[in-house]
């Protein structure tokens, strides 16, 4: 009797020794299903695993694990792991980089939500500086990739992305993005002047330092300065914008943390995501 309550005792602690790893061992071997991982869409499209890892599953399967979905190569025709993150700020909050979470959470009830993960993640891939860093905060919003201020957003986002603060640094988003000019790339779109919206070079710069102070918030980083506009905007929940106007109104906030800090900026297809690290 005593043997039978000793191996019993054991049975329960190895379960729940796995089951605080996350979940018990068979659940977290169960393969990828092919709304996520579809062999021949993979060997198809990237034309480099054809030539290094041949018309094989096992050593497919392997590489999108363990490269490709950092990498953001899709796995199917419908899913894209970067593309999927990016898209839902709840998922990111959930799950950072786990990748591989993103596509259990896709194949369990993200396609049933309606939610989507198509498209090309190639610009989304994380640096590699920012891959071994701790996010600390991270905000996305949608805009419209059709109209000229689309143009604007990208552009802002490019050239706030891979900006490291460094401790005790001060940060001045109107500075970085350099004059709203014909000259350095902006182009005319609607902006708020004075409670209207009119034409002006620059228009949507905004909504690239609104959804940087979201992230701030996100990061519990402080505004040194930031100034709501003056109508509200829909892209971006009341309170967590941030205007800004020619060489007077900015956004500014100081690395209070010890470590340096990383902006990391991607707007592709309608999603500008914008990220913080630590490094």
């Amino acid at each position: 009797m005593k043997q039978k309550i000793s191996i019993l005792i054991a049975v329960i602690l190895c379960f729940c020794m796995l089951w605080k790893n996350g979940t018990p061992a068979e659940a977290a071997q169960t393969p990828l299903t092919s709304l996520t991982f579809d062999m021949d869409y993979y060997y198809n499209t990237y034309p480099d695993l054809q030539a290094a890892l041949g018309y094989d599953y096992n050593n497919l399967y392997r590489h999108y694990l363990d490269s490709g979905l950092a990498e953001g190569r899709s796995g199917s025709a419908e899913f894209n792991c970067l593309v999927y993150r990016n898209n839902y700020p709840d998922l990111q909050a959930s799950f950072g980089d786990d990748y591989r979470a993103y596509c259990v959470h896709y194949e369990n009830y993200g396609k049933a939500e309606g939610r989507n993960a198509a498209g090309d993640g190639t610009a989304l891939s994380v640096p590699a500086t920012a891959s071994a860093s701790a996010l600390i905060g991270s905000y996305a919003t949608a805009y419209n990739p059709n109209i000229s201020r689309a143009v604007n957003v990208s552009l802002a986002a490019s050239r706030i992305n891979n900006v490291v603060v460094q401790p005790g640094e001060s940060f001045s988003f109107n500075q970085t993005i350099l004059p709203r000019t014909a000259a350095n790339g902006y182009v005319e779109a609607n902006m708020i002047v004075n409670k209207k919206y009119v034409l002006g070079t620059g228009g949507g710069i905004c909504q690239v330092s609104s959804t940087l102070y979201a992230a701030m918030l996100s990061a519990g980083l402080p505004a040194t300065e930031r100034h709501p506009h003056s109508l509200k905007v829909d892209y971006i929940p009341e309170g967590m914008d941030a205007t800004i106007s020619g060489n007077t109104l900015d956004l500014r906030f100081t690395n209070t943390f010890a470590e340096p800090i990383q902006i990391q900026a991607v707007a592709d297809q309608g999603t500008l995501t914008i990220s913080l690290y630590k490094l």
